[in-house]
């Protein structure tokens, strides 16, 4: 059998998502048959102490302490970019033009202006063969993936309503540390942007239909928080009597949508939608939810049970409520290459499966999604929620 030839990654960034995407490309070749061999090249970050440590942790063969040297490198064919939102589109572009095949976190940027010119890019770089994507790493919960197939089989029928909450409760503490997350400069958003975002991606690819509009509010409910301070993951404390900055983004946000048709013509007119983001629900640790009530039927999903799906059939089950089916079996997206049936998955694995499925299409020669054109269509209902919620919660179209 012939060895596949190497995909050699360079990766920006080295934190919360460095450590998740850097498990993913050491895991995903071990339980899943692919086209190229992915080989953790360099990874980079401005702090030379800290991307050592972080290289010696999760494996990376080399360093670099500016990114623009890993692009010029010959021993990388892709850039994994893991920083904040503000330098996404510098970094991508670069790596696009310079022939490399880029996997990009999300948000894609922080303006749509940003992402616009990011797709353009990663258009014209597809004409030459250079492949990119956005890192929406739900859409690869297993469970998630069973939910479209459902929708594309036709068993919700057309649906009516999204309902759709994304709810954390890291910031609830006051005196959480100011960092990145919490400046508008570098993040582009809070609660919107940073987990708003898998909520509408997830709705938008489930469905097959694109938002349309939207009402928004939006709310920041601590102004300002201490400077530095204890930092542990998500969250941690800052002191009382620290020095304090200003708080530039959402702590939550709430939204009402409407989506157009589905994309392939199965239903006359889109659904409805609810969609609530906050950092601040206290009690809620990653409850990523999602439900779909469609003519036939319904769907319900929280990540904080994350093997699980909850399934109504109205035909099957007309005088019975919802049905639990555990995301476990073979014949489930992604869980035959992993453990016997009931063995359940974890949040790595979403990354380790969208490497697979990156990798795959890289090998294929075929555009991997979410596409930058996909996450494009995100940023603009982002930006389309910020407008409304400026202007009194009036109706915004996308």
């Amino acid at each position: 059998m012939t060895e596949p030839k190497p995909l050699r990654v360079g990766m920006v960034g080295y934190a919360f998502m460095g450590a998740a995407h850097s498990h993913a490309w050491r895991t995903a070749p071990r339980f899943f048959d692919l086209p190229l061999a992915p080989e953790l090249a360099a990874v980079a970050g401005r702090n030379e102490e800290g991307v050592r440590a972080a290289a010696r942790k999760y494996g990376w063969d080399s360093v670099e302490t500016d990114w623009r040297r890993l692009i010029e490198r010959d021993d990388i064919d892709l850039i994994d970019i893991c920083t904040p939102g503000n330098t996404h589109a510098e970094i991508a572009i670069a790596a696009l033009e310079a022939g490399k095949h880029v996997l990009c976190e999300k948000p894609l940027a922080n303006s749509v202006e940003e992402a616009e010119k990011m797709t353009a890019v990663a258009r014209a770089a597809a004409g030459r063969g250079v492949l990119s994507m956005c890192g929406f790493s739900y859409r690869r919960t297993p469970a998630l993936a069973l939910a479209k197939r459902m929708v594309e089989e036709g068993r919700l029928g057309d649906i009516r309503h999204v309902r759709a909450q994304y709810l954390q409760d890291w910031l609830s503490d006051a005196d959480a540390p100011l960092t990145w997350r919490l400046d508008k400069s570098k993040s582009g958003s809070g609660s919107l942007g940073d987990i708003g975002a898998h909520s509408i991606d997830a709705a938008q690819w489930i469905t097959g239909s694109t938002i349309t509009g939207v009402s928004a509010l939006m709310e920041t409910f601590v102004k300002e928080r201490p400077v530095g301070g204890d930092y542990v993951g998500l969250g941690g404390r800052g002191g009382s009597d620290a020095p304090k900055g200003p708080v530039t983004v959402d702590d939550a946000a709430l939204f009402t949508a409407r989506f157009g048709a589905r994309h392939d013509g199965g239903a006359a007119a889109g659904p409805i939608g609810i969609f609530e983001a906050t950092r601040f629900a206290l009690g809620r640790k990653n409850a990523m939810r999602l439900e779909l009530n469609g003519t036939k039927g319904s769907l319900a999903f929280d990540f904080e049970d994350m093997n699980s799906l909850h399934v109504y059939d109205s035909a099957l089950e007309p005088d019975a409520g919802f049905r639990k089916i555990i995301v476990t079996e073979p014949s489930h997206p992604y869980t035959g290459n992993w453990w016997p049936t009931g063995h359940g998955l974890g949040y790595e694995h979403g990354f380790t499966h969208q490497v697979v499925d990156l990798v795959n299409a890289i090998g294929a020669g075929e555009q991997p999604s979410p596409s930058f054109a996909d996450a494009l269509q995100v940023q603009r209902v982002l930006a389309a929620v910020e407008a409304s919620a400026g202007n009194a919660s009036r109706w915004q179209n996308v």
